[in-house]
């Protein structure tokens, strides 16, 4: 705020220092300017002797002059005097004697000339289109302080609380066009993350009673199995029927443990993500003009040539805007793990489908990593060096699994392929 303040001041100081500097230059200019005319009326004076002179002088040599006009001494006409000192509207003369060695004051001369500019008023017009000029650039250095520089500066500690992980801040909405929609935005995304740290909080505990559950439910078979096995140890049972009872117990209760670790894994792998959905129709064309539109530069920046195929423009059920984030993820994978080269999408139907087909050059993943690809946390071979959590592929099985559709994947000579099956 204090540099935006010293702007509005420097903008206050250059208008003083130009008015100041313009003003000097103006007057001397025009002074330079008025003194060509009388530099003329010496040179003509230099010329003439006689009355009869002015006749012969060359006027082609002189153009601050406009004409000259001579009075005798002896006029004695009076309207022919007072012609000869109003001089000529709308121009400036100036009256010289004529003065004739031996005779002396012979006449007067009067010299007509036009000034080149008027000097008060060149002044004005000058000073006042720069105070206006300035006028109008404080006004709006006041207007974007006011709407844009002053709310920003408010938000600042809501986003660096935001950043700490502080929710408990409210951020008052501004009532202007520029920032009222983003501060509800942010008010927003701070209930949003409250809820969510509600029902991560809800979940962690949930997770962790049932985690302390299975952990006590596993400990009888366990002491049973160690029961067994001691007795088996000490030579307890001497008939064959007794231990072989005795093994059937232990591989009952190897069954009932391993069946509590499946729940704790499946209890870890529960509730990852979030992901709701809203079903509803849109036309092909809507997904094709968002990935061309936000990804086509992106291609020509990496020099990656990205090609897309002949479509119908169908009418298609689901959530676009979580496709958004499928194909948001299929095709930063393609730039991560793909060569750069090349980059293709192709449609096809099949059973009232419709098939989408992400296909991008560079060497495919294992046969061993193939069958995880869509697994949570799992990174391959291949995402060595790069950053990610193995959670893209994982969250766009489920969001398409929610609107009904599919997503597979397809090992090829020179790439990987993603197919999106969508429902129409």
């Amino acid at each position: 705020m204090k540099n935006y303040n010293s702007l509005i001041i420097f903008s206050l100081l250059f208008y003083l220092t130009m008015t100041v500097c313009i003003g000097i230059l103006l007057f001397t200019s025009i002074e330079k300017n008025e003194k060509y005319y009388k530099v003329e009326i010496n040179r003509i004076m230099a010329e003439i002797k006689q009355p009869e002179d002015l006749d012969k002088i060359n006027w082609e040599h002189y153009h601050e002059i406009q004409s000259v006009s001579y009075l005798s001494n002896s006029e004695i006409d009076r309207d022919k005097v007072m012609d000869f000192y109003s001089g000529e509207n709308k121009k400036s003369s100036m009256i010289v004697p004529l003065i004739v060695d031996g005779d002396g004051i012979k006449g007067f001369l009067r010299f007509d000339y036009e000034k080149s500019t008027n000097t008060m008023q060149c002044l004005f017009w000058i000073e006042g289109t720069l105070f206006l000029m300035e006028l109008f650039l404080v006004i709006v250095l006041l207007y974007l302080k006011k709407h844009l520089i002053q709310p920003f500066h408010r938000m600042q500690d809501m986003t660096y609380e935001l950043s700490k992980g502080n929710l408990q801040g409210e951020m008052k909405a501004e009532r202007n066009q520029y920032f009222g929609r983003f501060l509800w935005g942010l008010n927003g995304l701070r209930d949003e993350l409250k809820i969510s740290r509600k029902r991560e909080l809800e979940l962690q505990r949930e997770r962790k009673l049932l985690l302390l559950s299975l952990s006590h439910d596993i400990k009888t078979p366990l002491n049973m199995i160690k029961l067994y096995t001691k007795a088996l140890t000490d030579d307890i049972y001497t008939t064959n029927v007794e231990r072989r009872n005795a093994y059937c117990q232990i591989g009952q209760k190897a069954e009932q443990i391993e069946k509590f670790v499946h729940e704790i894994v499946k209890a870890s792998k529960e509730d990852i993500v979030s992901i709701e959905v809203e079903k509803g129709a849109f036309y092909l064309k809507e997904l094709v003009q968002w990935i061309e539109q936000f990804y086509g530069e992106k291609c020509a920046l990496r020099k990656c040539n990205l090609s897309i195929g002949n479509y119908q423009n169908r009418i298609l059920q689901g959530d676009l805007n979580r496709l958004f984030e499928v194909f948001e993820n299929l095709l930063t994978n393609a730039f991560k793990y793909g060569d750069g080269r090349f980059i293709e999408l192709t449609f096809y139907e099949e059973d009232y489908c419709q098939l989408i087909k992400v296909y991008n050059t560079g060497e495919p993943v294992s046969q061993k990593d193939f069958v995880h690809l869509f697994d949570s946390f799992f990174r391959g071979e291949n995402t060595r060096g790069q950053q990610g959590n193995g959670l893209g592929l994982y969250i766009c099985r489920e969001i398409m699994h929610k609107i009904d559709g599919e997503i597979f994947a397809v090992c090829e000579a020179e790439g990987m392929a993603f197919i999106v099956v969508l429902p129409m």
